[in-house]
């Protein structure tokens, strides 16, 4: 027999974390990969040289593959949470297939449309990227089917909220961000990848606030992260140099070392965060996701 109906109970905390996100979602998360303009992208990639365009190719395969991974690998997440009558955590989870699913279509949108791609784009994935994509995140998402403890939901969320999301796709908004900026190019694909970055950013807020109250509550959930964040940290670092070692010189005068120092600053902010939820009550965890710049997105 289902429980008794929260919301016709209490009603809903709209005023916790995770309500406060979707507030945001409801607001900012509503925009169309279709109606983005690709026209003046389309006459700046004709303009590019052969290096240019396989950076930019490389990039947006790697978003490419791994919002589908994500989009395919998240479903057993919300179910959890969902099993355990979270309602305000339920509620914001189910923006998230939204929006990963609007990401996939976004990127391969600039993949038909801009680069008028047709080929595999598979040999561009590389060892670590795969150790990741294809199999940290599938196995630690997967696993939640079977296993619902809080060590499990922590090892999921700290692979794709803080490593996936947290080090690596903000480590490549702020190439993407570098390269067509500085150049005043492809204004299309830029606008698309602020949308996806200010989606994202929200997933990680709740990242950070479901890790925190998994870790409040129970210590060794922290040895857990931990471990896990530590792991992927080194194949995360070597999917951005791998990226970069296909090239020299490296094209649009990218420095390798200023995105591996960026990738290092988001791994050591996240981790940082995490680390003030060990031994703190609820009440606490609550506070500094309320004043943490990371529910800004």
């Amino acid at each position: 027999m289902r429980p008794q109906y929260i919301t016709t109970q209490q009603g809903l905390q709209r005023q916790s974390p995770p309500m406060r996100l979707f507030e945001k979602a409801k607001r900012f998360g509503i925009w169309n990969p279709s109606e983005i303009d690709l026209r003046q992208d389309q006459q700046d990639w004709q303009r590019l040289n052969d290096q240019e365009r396989d950076l930019l190719l490389r990039l947006t395969a790697l978003f490419q593959a791994g919002e589908e991974a994500v989009t395919l690998d998240l479903l057993p997440l919300i179910q959890v949470i969902a099993r355990e009558g979270r309602i305000e955590e339920e509620m914001y989870l189910t923006t998230f297939l939204f929006e990963e699913a609007k990401h996939v279509d976004f990127f391969r949108r600039v993949l038909d449309e801009v680069a008028g791609v047709s080929h595999d784009l598979t040999p561009y994935l590389t060892e670590n990227y795969t150790a990741i994509f294809s199999e940290a995140l599938p196995q630690a998402l997967q696993a939640l089917t079977t296993d619902h403890s809080p060590v499990a939901q922590a090892r999921a969320a700290a692979t794709y909220n803080m490593i996936v999301e947290g080090v690596l796709a903000e480590t490549g908004y702020h190439a993407f961000h570098t390269v067509l900026r500085r150049n005043q190019i492809m204004p299309g694909q830029l606008q698309g990848i602020t949308y996806t970055k200010q989606d994202e950013s929200r997933h990680i807020a709740y990242g950070l606030y479901l890790l925190s109250r998994l870790i409040a509550c129970d210590e060794a959930v922290w040895d857990v992260v931990e471990a896990t964040m530590s792991e992927l940290m080194v194949a995360a670092a070597g999917v951005i140099t791998d990226a970069f070692s296909f090239y020299d010189p490296i094209p649009f005068n990218l420095n390798e070392d200023e995105f591996i120092e960026y990738a290092w600053s988001q791994f050591q902010k996240r981790y940082a965060r995490l680390e003030q939820a060990r031994g703190q009550s609820l009440e606490t965890i609550i506070q500094i996701a309320a004043a943490s710049e990371e529910t800004d997105g």
